[in-house]
């Protein structure tokens, strides 16, 4: 089993998204970018594939510590930041799934543009009478 396998199992079990791993090695001043992150959890025949070495995964490993139980002055519960984390996703769930009532007048703008553009039902251009010649620049 490769760092990268581990590393993939880990961000599959703990749920956690690009964004939040970059966070949570930024808990212990390591920096990657998202780009970065993708190209490890790539499968291992793409081109852009690269290996997880041993200080990506030993630094996610204690952001983790930090990011669940969190520091000696600052103790944190982990199953409440698992718990809240969870939480966070049905809402972001439930908001994406009833968006709210569009404002009248964004409806009254999207009606305008659409009969501005709209053509007549009953008359059918050919679609190559669209298209002008242009023969380029002009010869000296």
């Amino acid at each position: 089993m490769t760092n990268n396998d581990i590393f993939k199992k880990l961000r599959v079990a703990l749920q956690l998204r690009d964004d939040q791993i970059v966070e949570i090695l930024e808990l212990v001043d390591f920096r990657i970018s998202k780009g970065e992150i993708g190209n490890i959890f790539r499968n291992e025949d793409h081109p852009k594939y690269v290996d997880c070495g041993e200080q990506i995964l030993r630094n996610f490993l204690n952001g983790l510590v930090i990011y669940l139980r969190g520091t000696k002055e600052n103790p944190k519960n982990p199953l409440a930041v698992i718990k809240s984390h969870t939480e966070n996703k049905i809402q972001f769930k439930k908001e994406v799934a009833t968006p709210s009532s569009p404002d009248k007048k964004v409806v009254a703008e999207q009606k305008k543009q659409k009969t501005k553009f709209s053509k007549s039902k009953n008359t059918k251009t050919n679609p190559v009478e669209k298209f002008t010649y242009k023969p380029g620049k002009e010869k000296k």
